[in-house]
């Protein structure tokens, strides 16, 4: 299941024109991208610490601080992956929520954009 909505995630993004305010920001081959967000993901839900065992602390916001990431990318990550939760049809609708909830928060926390960072709203 998890591996699935990864999988879908990259190929929406990779697809479609609406994602590429955050597809920009991958690089070409997206296996890489992929094979971390699943590793993480595995961990942060309870599975094997995947990512910890093979790459370290996740330290997300200092691994992601050398892209610019404001409210667009933010808003096309979480839309794609919003997306690809409804596509993979993960149940019940209660976990798709409260997964969405986690990933705004992150995504949220991941801005960086000078003058487009959290706790900068109405600024």
């Amino acid at each position: 299941m998890l591996f699935a909505l990864v999988e879908r995630f990259y190929a929406l993004m990779d697809s479609e024109p609406e994602f590429h305010a955050v597809r920009r920001l991958h690089p070409e081959d997206l296996s890489g991208s992929r094979d971390k967000l699943f590793m993480f993901l595995s961990g942060y839900l309870g599975g094997p610490p995947l990512y910890q065992e093979r790459i370290g602390a996740p330290m997300l916001r200092a691994r992601h601080l050398p892209y610019p990431i404001g409210k667009a990318e933010r808003d096309a990550w979480l839309a794609c992956m919003g997306r690809a939760l409804d596509e993979s049809e993960i149940e019940p609708p209660e976990l798709r929520a409260w997964l969405m909830q986690q990933f705004f928060a992150t995504a949220d926390w991941m801005r960086n954009k000078q003058g487009d960072m959290p706790g900068q709203e109405g600024a």
